[in-house]
């Protein structure tokens, strides 16, 4: 027996125990066609490193162990266990943080970089189990009771599992077993982690192994990725989840179909596959609902789901999400999902939803991207492509997207009393190609990148809105006397280039056969500061007009207008010299007889840009997806 006993230690490369205490050892073994030990007490070893008396200790044993099996663990593959029954098994489980485990056995012959796996089982049979599982990697540390019986028709398996994953609480209670039926044996399953709670009842084929599950579950949480997370699914954070259906089992394989999705107020629904057999596990299918709202994952993007009862936010005066992505998480998983939307919420209160919106998701390497992003708002088109690039420190974000024929009265929410016209009317066309860089949503847009185009047709605009924006006190009073009108919109284009996080118009114009308006200054994304000023070139006669340009100025959170003070100041001096000789004189610096040639010449680089934004329209194909991972 010694020989033997000493030729296993060196294959496992740890001590093995088969009497207690010292006292007589009751075994027997077999050699052929398997190795086959029967003892009354066994106790392995745990490793040296480890503060735990044993790694396993079992009594009343039966265990079967092929040979190839026990080379395979030499060379630091999973131990795997043909057949173990016994009365009593206590296992002591521990992997630390540089990946050493106390189930990985002698590894001299293994790759350094091979993972520590598990030992599995081809038949397992225990009338009361204990494990006792600390996995630094992982986050897992729990206690757990267990037991299996194999005489029908009380063939089960019961098992309990209390303590924490990620420092969050953990709970499983699993019952399989009883009469079965149909050929297979009934299965409930409850789990909770953290806020995050599992629901299953159903059949599986046997007890022990639970193969060919399939059934009904629930799932629900605080958010997607929070119970995305115990699954081993990367998932978005999002508001509160919770859904319903059907999950099959099918050996490495998971098929499910979700009857319902409740993302906050988005409902949505879906049917995918999730294939743990590959190196890196792949979840493909396809998205559908009738409702999404883009602020029910915002968290995606780092905008927090604020609770009731939360305290003040930790970050004030500023408007752009900085809370970082989960790069790693994107590495954990692939996945190809269609995605097919009825009504997409954009979340702004000014804008009506996108009907309806079609889009690929893939998740490859570590790169996510949404390709054939197609959307509309009545007979207006959205196009394009987006991509996250997680595979470095940083994530690189890249758009390309175009619109056309966006039709702004329905788009834009513009409800105005006395049936009033619209502020703005017309079709909108236009493109952006942006990227960026950084580890949060606020660091990307601090360092975008890029430009965007903007043209308007066919549209008016609010002759009230044109007035007003010029300080023409004589011609606004008299819309508001008189009612608004549709002013006729000649020429609207705008250009912005990003550089640095900075967004500057290098040609922002409106013209109309009132007025010429242009837009310049800065909008920094890095330091969430406005620093714009909008100027208006009248082509009419007005007997009472400041004519001073506005400014937009201070942060995003808390923007500011005002009037321009120094052409103010100068009308005003005037108007108080006047006033000495004639109290009506006083009116004369502000009568505006109105600059046609600046009207003109700002109209003119309107309709010359307008033509070569048509132009570059008309030669460029559709917008492409952004490179995809080694491209």
């Amino acid at each position: 027996m010694g020989p033997l006993q000493r030729r296993v230690e060196t294959l496992l490369d740890r001590p093995l125990r088969l009497s207690e205490n010292g006292g007589p050892t009751q075994v027997s073994i077999r050699l052929l066609p398997r190795l086959r030990v029967r003892a009354a007490y066994v106790r392995l070893d745990a490793p040296g490193w480890s503060a735990e008396p044993h790694m396993l200790l079992a009594r009343d044993v039966d265990l079967q162990l092929r040979y190839v099996d026990l080379l395979r663990a030499r060379r630091g593959q999973a131990l795997h266990v043909h057949a173990l029954s016994a009365s009593m098994v206590d296992a002591r489980l521990e992997r630390v943080a540089n990946g050493d485990a106390s189930w990985q056995f002698n590894t001299a012959d293994a790759a350094d970089d091979a993972p520590a796996r598990l030992p599995t089982f081809g038949s397992l049979k225990v009338t009361a189990g204990k494990v006792v599982a600390r996995d630094a990697l992982t986050g897992v540390d729990l206690d757990a009771t267990f037991s299996m019986r194999d005489q029908a028709p009380d063939a089960s398996l019961v098992m309990e599992a209390r303590g924490t994953y990620r420092q969050r609480p953990l709970k499983i209670d699993l019952r399989a077993g009883g009469l079965p039926t149909g050929g297979a044996v009934p299965v409930t399953l409850q789990a909770q982690v953290g806020a995050a709670r599992l629901g299953f009842n159903g059949t599986a084929s046997d007890a022990q192994q639970l193969g060919n599950l399939k059934g009904r579950f629930t799932l629900d949480g605080p958010s997607l990725a929070a119970v995305g997370e115990p699954l081993g699914l990367t998932l978005p954070t999002t508001a509160r989840f919770s859904s319903a259906g059907l999950i099959t089992r099918d050996g490495a394989r998971w098929l499910s179909v979700l009857e319902r999705i409740e993302i906050g107020s988005s409902r949505l629904a879906g049917a995918f596959t999730f294939d743990t057999a590959p190196r890196v596990p792949l979840l493909a299918g396809r998205l559908t609902g009738s409702r999404l709202l883009l602020a029910d994952l915002g968290p995606t993007i780092g905008v927090p789901v604020r609770e009731p009862d939360a305290g003040p936010p930790t970050r004030t005066g500023r408007v752009l999400p900085d809370r970082p992505f989960d790069l790693p998480s994107l590495r954990a998983m692939d996945a190809q999902v269609q995605i097919d939307i009825e009504y997409l919420d954009l979340g702004a209160r000014w804008l009506e939803p996108l009907k309806p919106l079609h889009a690929q998701l893939v998740l490859q390497g570590g790169v996510l991207r949404l390709d054939g992003l197609q959307a509309s708002i009545g007979p207006g088109r959205f196009s394009g492509a987006l991509q996250l690039d997680g595979r470095a420190d940083k994530a690189l974000w890249t758009a390309a997207v175009q619109w056309r024929d966006v039709p702004l009265e329905q788009w834009l929410r513009q409800p105005r009393a006395n049936q009033a016209p619209p502020w703005v009317t017309g079709k909108l066309a236009g493109n952006l190609r942006l990227a960026g860089q950084g580890k949060s949503t606020a660091a990307i847009l601090g360092n975008l990148r890029g430009g965007m185009t903007l043209k308007l047709s066919a549209g008016s605009i609010s002759h009230l809105a044109v007035e007003a924006a010029g300080i023409d006190v004589a011609e606004a009073l008299g819309m508001v006397v008189k009612g608004d009108d549709a002013l006729p919109v000649q020429c609207a284009v705008a250009e912005l280039v990003a550089e640095q996080g900075v967004l500057r118009p290098r040609v922002m114009v409106l013209d109309t056969g009132d007025s010429t308006m242009w837009v310049d200054g800065t909008i920094s994304l890095a330091h969430e500061e406005l620093d714009l000023r909008l100027a208006v070139s009248p082509k009419d006669f007005s007997p009472l007009a400041l004519r001073s340009p506005l400014h937009v100025k201070g942060s995003l959170a808390d923007p500011s207008v005002s009037i321009e003070k120094s052409p103010v100041a100068a009308r005003v001096a005037a108007a108080g010299l006047l006033a000495l000789i004639n109290p009506l004189a006083a009116l004369i610096p502000f009568i505006d007889t109105g600059n046609s040639a600046e009207a003109e010449r700002g109209a003119a680089d309107c309709r010359a840009l307008s033509a070569r934004l048509s132009a570059s329209t008309a030669r460029r194909p559709p917008a492409p997806a952004p490179s995809r991972p080694g491209g």
